[in-house]
């Protein structure tokens, strides 16, 4: 039996999405490794210049530069592609990095976009700053009331961009219904996914054209490199992304794919168990914090639709306390087990004060309208026993008068 060297799409994506995420994507060398080969190289070389000349027109299927094909980034691309169920995947340096590709790619001056009000700080950077700086107009609604897309489309509408659920308010939004709204117009939507992973939640599945990540999150998992990524149809990808991102270069490393790779193998195993975790974490709050927002629990306002929507919970969620930043601080400062960290989607638990971190150069007005307050603190509960971060937290939230 000959040893397989490429893979036939036809076969993987009838493939199970545990065994993707395991096998899909996979090409070998002619030394036929089992684990995925790491290619460090930037150029690659042609047995002649008409071989060159043919690849670059196109005529020959080849390697030209890493900016543009790696072996190692391409199977990274394509086994995303298979988890999301999507045509084609492209990957970037960065998950910012995606998201600003993912716009850019289809926007000129004159177009308009609209964006749901929870979103990373850096996301509502790119609707509220540098839209507008290449006259591209943005109307900035909260995502979670499905008539707002509808009333906020002009004849210019080109994209909608949103967050399911988002960072860090944990708003969700009704996939089925706003995508539905954005194909009935010909507009464009674009899902950031990075809280749920295509394990949780396909967004395609809903109607949504392009599905964005920072798999710098859940997809790695660890805390080690950064990544993004971008979904969506062939000829999403290849004619509007990919002449964008060939051309300023916002290029995923061969090394930090490769880590990728890797931890997609424990994706499915890491969220699912983070998920359980995160729901005995959340319990426990409930009955010591003011307010809570976890779409895994009845008491979060969308929780219907988000288990609708999700598989699980995915691990990350919101509380506040009543003393604003100086008793969110005091509660950070009294954790001995939680790392206090911005990051989120690592093994470890993590958590934040949003306010200070991720949103701080967001003006408090509109960290308002976003529903971000100074009392609020994120959570990303991590692989740990559970027990041991209720007892954590437990001592933390005594030591502040909670």
């Amino acid at each position: 039996m000959k040893r397989r060297t490429g893979q036939d799409r036809s076969i993987t994506q009838k493939w199970k999405p545990a065994t993707q995420a395991i096998r899909g994507g996979t090409v070998r060398s002619e030394f036929g490794e089992t684990s995925e080969a790491l290619f460090l190289t930037s150029g690659y070389a042609y047995d002649c210049a008409g071989d060159a000349a043919d690849r670059f027109s196109g005529e020959q299927v080849g390697m030209t530069y890493s900016r543009l094909q790696n072996p190692t980034v391409q199977m990274l691309e394509e086994r995303i592609a298979l988890l999301e169920g999507a045509e084609a995947c492209r990957s970037m340096a960065t998950g910012m990095a995606a998201m600003t590709a993912a716009l850019l790619c289809q926007l000129e001056a004159g177009d308009h976009l609209v964006g749901g009000r929870a979103a990373f700080g850096s996301c509502r950077w790119l609707t509220d700053t540098l839209l507008p700086k290449f006259g591209i107009e943005t109307t900035i609604i909260d995502a979670r009331d499905t008539q707002a897309f509808e009333d906020a489309i002009r004849p210019n509408t080109k994209v909608f961009f949103f967050e399911t659920p988002a960072n860090p308010t944990m708003d969700v939004v009704d996939l089925e219904a706003v995508c539905g709204i954005a194909r009935k117009h010909g507009i464009t939507s674009v899902v950031d996914n990075a809280f749920a992973t295509p394990v949780l939640q396909r967004p395609l599945e809903y109607g949504a054209d392009v599905v964005a990540y920072s798999a710098t999150k859940m997809m790695d998992g660890q805390g080690r490199v950064l990544a993004g990524a971008v979904a969506g149809t062939a000829e999403f990808i290849n004619n509007v992304l990919l002449p964008f991102t060939r051309n300023t270069g916002p290029t995923l490393s061969p090394f930090n794919a490769w880590v990728v790779l890797k931890g997609l193998e424990t994706l499915d195993l890491r969220i699912r168990r983070q998920s359980e975790n995160s729901l005995r974490v959340g319990r426990f709050l409930e009955t010591r914090v003011p307010r809570i927002l976890h779409p895994g629990l009845p008491s979060h306002p969308q929780h219907n639709l988000a288990m609708k929507q999700m598989e699980a919970c995915g691990p990350i969620f919101v509380f506040e306390v009543e003393g604003g930043r100086k008793q969110a601080h005091a509660l950070l400062d009294a954790l001995g087990l939680i790392d206090i960290s911005n990051n989120i989607g690592d093994s470890r638990s993590l958590m934040t004060h949003p306010s200070s971190t991720t949103h701080y150069g967001v003006s408090e007005e509109k960290r308002l309208e976003m529903g971000v307050t100074e009392g609020m603190i994120r959570i990303n509960v991590g692989l740990e026993d559970p027990d041991d971060l209720i007892a954590d937290l437990d001592q933390a939230l005594r030591a502040v008068g909670l």
